[in-house]
């Protein structure tokens, strides 16, 4: 990463809350199609090794899959959570997506999930990719796009969370709009067969409107997101209050509904 990047949500369990939930059928269906057994897999940003250790099994027998992540301290969670389920075809290390420690031409499949937006330079990270990808392997992305997401009922504090997130991501040198530009950068880094989908996380039932909303509630105060939002002035400490709270009364609005727009890319190297 660039000096003017830094990793908007941080590691707090807040965070982690959320990114320990992810796995194939939730983050990752659009590239379920395109594994087997057998194939090797980089997973970029694999961060608590949720969907890793995902793929891991869907790749044996016979594959083996490697995740990186530039968290020493999440890298060591991701191994301590394949040891205990004893998933052996997969290793975890630090790493730069900038600056793959890999060969060229050393997987069948690179993937990247919600990576890019906090990148400076996706583009270059692509190329990255697409270097230590075997000829006619794939790249596989797949980041939100907040400037699409849906929130209902549209109460105050939710309003002004959408204004602050942005300033804050946008300040830590990424794009939290990414998701509708994937396909060019795909284009930009070189890609000439790009396939393109969408897909959502909808959060509506009194159970996923708890988990969702209370994570966001703490995460508002208690990760890195709410010192970044005072040190660039993007709200006070009352704002962020507010906000907190807003997630929280959202949590208990019968009709509420959040919608996370997501676009995915498979590129063919």
């Amino acid at each position: 990463m660039s000096e003017r990047e830094h990793y908007t949500h941080g590691h707090h369990e807040s965070v982690l809350r959320s990114h320990t939930w992810r796995t194939v059928e939730n983050s990752a269906a659009y590239l379920a199609p395109h594994l087997s057994p057998g194939l090797t897999l980089l997973d970029v940003g694999s961060g608590p090794g949720t969907i890793t250790i995902d793929f891991a099994r869907r790749l044996a027998p016979g594959g083996t899959v490697t995740g990186i992540d530039a968290a020493a301290e999440i890298v060591a969670q991701a191994t301590a959570a394949a040891e205990a389920e004893g998933v052996t075809n997969v290793s975890f290390r630090t790493g730069d997506a900038y600056a793959l420690d890999f060969p060229d031409d050393s997987f069948d499949v690179v993937h990247a999930h919600q990576v890019l937006q906090h990148l400076a330079d996706p583009v270059a990270a692509l190329r990255e990719f697409r270097r230590v990808t075997k000829p006619g392997g794939l790249v596989a992305a797949r980041d939100v796009d907040y400037g699409g997401a849906l929130i209902h009922p549209p109460l105050p504090g939710l309003m002004r969370w959408r204004t602050v997130y942005d300033a804050v991501h946008r300040s830590n040198g990424g794009d939290p709009w990414a998701g509708r530009s994937l396909k060019a950068w795909a284009i930009d880094a070189g890609f000439t067969e790009v396939e393109t989908t969408a897909s959502t996380w909808c959060f509506a039932t009194d159970a996923e409107r708890a988990w969702w909303g209370g994570l966001w509630a703490d995460r508002t105060l208690q990760s890195a997101f709410g010192p970044r939002a005072l040190e660039i002035g993007a709200a006070t400490a009352g704002e962020l209050d507010e906000i907190s709270g807003a997630w929280r009364q959202w949590v208990h609005e019968p009709s509420g509904v959040f919608v996370f727009p997501h676009l995915e890319i498979v590129a063919r190297a």
